[in-house]
């Protein structure tokens, strides 16, 4: 056998179709692929496996769950940024655009701190240390309603690997928050608030949107435009909101709310993403739209694992299940994310394409991981 790694003797699951045969990864890069069930000197027999690309995910929150596992603990970033590298690479998940909020509110119990800047550059050192098993980009959250959103967001530059800015617009009584008492179970819980805390936090929200929404928008797309970055609109509710977003320049639509959204979005080429937690409960957890919903009337292009890493890969075989279409299925996790993020290098198995693989068995309905490569090298 020529090459770092080869899998031989797997289902291989290539863009259009699956493939009995074998991957071959020389230098971090897929050099070749061969049909058949030869299994080559010195190659691994992957016994009828199924061998996918690695995972990419444009839409986490884990990073911000180990760094504060519980509200007002503060964990040391270092460790914690490791062991979510760990815990995604764990999954199957090869490419990360690590999601941080930027934009603060001083005050109150439902204030929020500056930190995306100082975590940025901890990961960034991190990624240049070669302490990362898998590929990390940055996913700049832009929330409108706040105080300081374009002053964080001048401090990052074009070499911040920034690849998205999304548009996270949570004004209360809108959007992903309709239902005030969805957002006082979110919100209030989390902080400890009364219900006079709850009031008082809610009229802050709408008092920084009157006075900083359309300020902040506009300048969010400017500084997405500046960073390089795509843009993402974030719980898009109606066709209006939609028409706004495209006349942003937004790439794709985190989550649309409704059906009439997701119309929207597919009216105007913009790509629709929807949670792997909303798809394996079977429903939003606030109220909005079932992604499975958006599936079967073929408004679903993009899976991201949102809060539940594991629920990534997970996803994907519920989507071919229902499809009947395993490449399809796939693409929601691989290909159409990585397209979506302008990485023409990964998501699918092909000549050329960064050597990022998993395998995987098959129990059930259930996806077992066997093996996840980055670049040829094993990182779980």
């Amino acid at each position: 056998m020529s090459g770092d790694l080869c899998l031989a003797n797997a289902r291989l699951v290539l863009e259009d179709r699956v493939l009995h045969g074998s991957v071959t990864i020389e230098g971090g890069v897929i050099c070749d692929i061969t049909e058949g069930d030869r299994v080559p000197a010195g190659a691994r027999d992957c016994d009828g496996d199924l061998v996918l690309p690695g995972l990419v995910e444009l839409h986490t929150d884990n990073v911000e769950r180990h760094i504060e596992p519980r509200p007002n603990v503060d964990w040391p970033h270092l460790p914690a940024l490791i062991a979510h590298d760990a815990e995604l690479a764990s999954t199957g998940i090869t490419t990360v655009f690590d999601a941080m909020r930027v934009g603060s509110i001083h005050g109150g119990k439902g204030r929020y701190i500056d930190y995306a800047r100082q975590l940025a550059d901890e990961l960034l050192a991190a990624r240049a240390g070669g302490l990362f098993k898998i590929s990390h980009f940055l996913h700049l959250r832009a929330e409108i309603c706040s105080e300081t959103l374009l002053d964080e967001l001048a401090t990052f530059g074009t070499d911040d690997r920034v690849g998205i800015v999304s548009l996270m617009d949570h004004t209360p009584g809108q959007r992903q928050f309709r239902d005030l008492s969805v957002l006082k179970q979110y919100v209030a819980k989390k902080r400890g608030m009364d219900d006079g805390e709850f009031a008082a936090h809610v009229d802050t929200l709408l008092a920084l949107q009157q006075r900083f929404g359309a300020k902040h928008q506009t300048g969010a797309v400017v500084e997405a435009q500046r960073l390089g970055a795509v843009l993402a609109s974030h719980d898009d509710t109606t066709a209006e909101q939609v028409t706004v977003s495209a006349q942003n320049g937004v790439g794709f639509a985190e989550f649309p709310t409704t059906v009439e959204a997701a119309e929207a979005c597919r009216s105007l080429g913009i790509a629709i993403m929807m949670g792997a937690p909303n798809l394996i409960r079977g429903g939003s957890h606030s109220g909005n739209v079932a992604a499975e919903d958006l599936a079967k009337a073929d408004l679903l292009d993009i899976v991201s694992s949102d809060y539940v890493p594991s629920a990534l890969l997970l996803s994907a075989f519920r989507l071919a299940t229902l499809w009947g279409d395993l490449p399809r299925a796939v693409a929601t996790v691989s290909r159409n994310p990585a397209r979506a993020a302008r990485l023409d290098d990964r998501g699918a198995l092909m000549i050329g394409a960064r050597g990022d693989v998993i395998r995987v068995q098959e129990a059930g309905q259930t996806p077992i991981l066997r093996g996840v490569w980055s670049q040829g090298k094993q990182v779980s």
